[in-house]
């Protein structure tokens, strides 16, 4: 982590923790221990989506299983289950040791970023990053901690990425580990496409970077190692498309789900829900039940700070003869190292990568039905956004030094105009954007702190659940989709549940064997809770055929044993 320099004093070198180092770690440290408290705790609450990982998980440590995806699935990888799969071989499965690795995979999100953000922009900007992704909303929380695929682990990876091309373009890694840095980039590339297709808009811009600063290596054996990393990295997804039936491959589905979800919307409804709604969501902005009419302003200047940030970078980019880069501005000559016209360039070049991921992957949620009929739950599909954090802030960070000198912005304000009152005036105005950001985030995060004890409580009642049935001696149920699998792994596949629909008819088992079983089962329970319409439908058909059946209420939840095998529509 580039947090210190190395600092010649008397011929000798010795680590020097700089100010803007020091206090990032720091706030690495808070917001990875808030972390890691809610982990311990569970929070946010659990789900049959994560259930469905952790049961993968179990498989795999049991070595009766090796998913490429998802169980139900076929376009999202299961790198998650195998990161937790050593952790549940080692221990009883739990939900803190299939959420552990994702902790891990934050922290290294931080520190990656930091490396990033001072690079390409200031020691300070880097700092104040870090201290943005310490806080978190229930939304954000949930997208960093809980397994549900894909987002915790792409993230870090893309930084990492960006960092390795930029290294190999400025030529900052010599010897046998520059072949071994084109081949891991490769790797890193495929295993991303395997696991998340949502990142791909970054992976994009990621290999445009690494192709900028390395055109004439790539025509050699950087380039054969490059491909046959990323052919090793996406060998799962591969091997799993060449055996798939016609219509079953990724991409078949992964379309046929995006068509199908959501219905028909207008372009309008998409737009809002995607950047008034969707963004401040992602963003940490908003609560996850919604949003009000001044967090709704974020996500319309989102947009307008990307543009402005990319004209800035042009500029830059384009201005003749040697510029002392933003990163160097006003700091030691240690951070100066190396910075010649491709590195100048080159980090550019990567401002601008970062702002075309944050508008390719805004512009492909927008095209989304599911951003005009479900902005709330599909905001999640965002949260990539986080990437492109400190890039987003740049303007807004040279404008707000003019407020307060010294935080880095330097002649790196030069491309906004001269200084005056218009300028200083704007520098109070950004100072006060960067104030109410924070603010807001704080307000989330606390929202969250205080919902805690609901979502424990609540989480209890599932766990509970478990030991309930497995008293009474019921170890074959039918129940809904956000309960079965959830149920399952409660009771470590002791209790086995197969998903009905509100009608009552099979729904979506992500699983063949567990409704087998629960098919051929005597006598089978079933579990609803109270307010979902397939226990009012139970109820109704317990009473159009007469059957008797002793119902148990706990909690939300009610139980019932018919007296006779009923099973469910077809």
């Amino acid at each position: 982590m580039v947090v210190s320099g190395a600092v010649r004093q008397s011929g000798r070198r010795r680590g020097a923790l700089d100010p803007p180092g020091l206090v990032a770690l720091v706030l690495g440290l808070v917001g990875t221990g808030y972390r890691l408290v809610l982990m311990l705790l569970t929070v946010p609450g659990s789900n049959s989506d994560e259930a469905t990982f952790g049961l993968a998980a179990a498989h795999i440590a049991a070595g009766r299983e090796w998913p490429i995806f998802l169980y139900g699935q076929h376009y999202m990888g299961v790198v998650e289950s195998y990161l937790a799969a050593p952790l549940f071989a080692a221990f009883a499965p739990s939900w803190v040791l299939l959420r552990l690795p994702l902790l891990f995979l934050y922290a290294g999100f931080v520190y990656l970023t930091y490396r990033l953000t001072r690079r390409l922009y200031s020691p300070w900007l880097a700092t104040f990053t870090v201290g943005l992704l310490a806080l978190g909303s229930e939304r954000i929380i949930r997208d960093q901690l809980t397994a549900v695929g894909g987002r915790p682990e792409v993230k870090p990876a893309v930084v990492a990425l960006l960092l390795i091309a930029l290294a190999l373009g400025e030529h900052r890694i010599g010897g046998h580990r520059r072949w071994l840095a084109f081949g891991a980039f490769g790797l890193v590339t495929g295993l991303c496409v395997w696991d998340d297709w949502l990142i791909l808009p970054y992976l994009a811009v990621a290999a445009i970077v690494l192709l900028v600063g390395n055109a004439r290596a790539l025509l050699g054996w950087a380039g054969l190692l490059l491909v046959v990393g990323f052919v090793i990295g996406v060998l799962p997804l591969i091997l799993d498309n060449v055996q798939a039936p016609p219509g079953q491959d990724s991409l078949s589905v992964l379309s046929q789900v995006s068509a199908g979800e959501g219905g028909d919307t207008e372009t309008i409804d998409q737009l809002h829900g995607a950047v008034l709604v969707g963004i401040p969501l992602a963003t940490g902005i908003c609560l996850s039940t919604g949003c009000a009419g001044w967090q709704l302003a974020w996500g319309a200047l989102y947009p307008l700070l990307l543009l402005v940030a990319a004209v800035l970078a042009v500029l830059c980019l384009r201005r003749p003869g040697p510029v002392t880069p933003p990163a160097v501005a006003g700091h030691r000559a240690a951070d100066a190292a190396g910075h010649t016209p491709l590195s100048r360039r080159l980090r550019y070049v990567t401002q601008l990568a970062l702002l075309a991921g944050a508008a390719l992957t805004l512009a492909g949620y927008a095209r989304s039905s599911l951003a005009a009929s479900a902005p709330l739950a599909s905001a999640r599909y965002l949260s990539i956004l986080q990437l492109s954090l400190p890039a987003v802030l740049w303007p807004v960070w040279l404008l707000a030094g003019r407020a307060r000198r010294g935080l880095g912005s330097g002649a790196a304000i030069r491309p906004l105009g001269r200084t005056g009152v218009p300028t200083r005036l704007g520098g109070v105005l950004a100072a006060g954007l960067l104030t109410a950001l924070v603010a807001t985030m704080v307000y989330t995060t606390v929202n969250l702190i205080t919902t805690v004890p609901t979502i424990r409580a609540e989480e209890g009642r599932s766990r509970e659940l478990a030991t309930v049935l497995r008293r009474a001696g019921i170890t074959r149920v039918y129940g809904s989709y956000w309960t079965c699998n959830r149920l399952i792994f409660n009771s470590r596949e002791r209790v086995l549940c197969a998903v009905l629909g509100e009608t009552l008819r099979p729904g979506q088992d992500r699983y063949p064997a567990y409704p087998r079983r629960v098919h051929a089962a005597d006598r089978p329970a079933f579990v609803f809770t109270r307010l979902e319409p397939a226990d009012r439908a139970f109820r109704d058909l317990l009473r159009e055929r007469g059957i008797g059946a002793r119902t148990t209420e706990f909690g939300e939840y009610r139980i019932y044993q018919p007296d006779v095998t009923v099973h469910p529509r077809q």
